[in-house]
């Protein structure tokens, strides 16, 4: 996956559990950036979209929501209802469908630890990977 992304997993207050920035030619270490706050307003901007696609579809994986200027966004609801969002500048839509397959196997993992607490942010090197 090559261009530019940014992927937030968002709780039930809609409020940010985890965010990264990185670019898809090299690794997926955090980017510093001086549009991350625009990142994160066309993130929580585009969670309206989400919540009524959600409600349409069966499907976990709900592919591109949104469009803002050069940037897609794209969703994908966990069973729990938490919301994975990347926005995204070239469309990659079998790269971005396995991306949130593999970050929801590392979800899933994070809850299952006892010492998590539901909806508090995530702080863990496994997702930083």
């Amino acid at each position: 996956m090559s261009g530019n992304y940014y992927f937030v997993i968002v709780g039930h207050r809609d409020n940010p559990l985890f965010e990264m920035e990185f670019s898809g030619s090299g690794n997926r270490e955090a980017r510093k950036d001086d549009h991350r706050h625009l990142n994160q307003f066309i993130a929580h901007a585009a969670l309206d979209l989400v919540d009524e696609q959600m409600l349409r579809t069966p499907n976990m994986y709900l592919k591109i929501v949104d469009k803002f200027n050069e940037w897609f966004v794209s969703a994908f609801v966990t069973a729990s209802r938490q919301r994975f969002i990347m926005l995204h500048d070239i469309k990659n839509e079998d790269g971005i469908k396995n991306f949130f397959t593999e970050m929801y196997e590392t979800y899933i993992k994070q809850v299952m630890n006892p010492f998590y607490e539901l909806n508090s942010p995530i702080k863990s090197a496994a997702f930083e990977k």
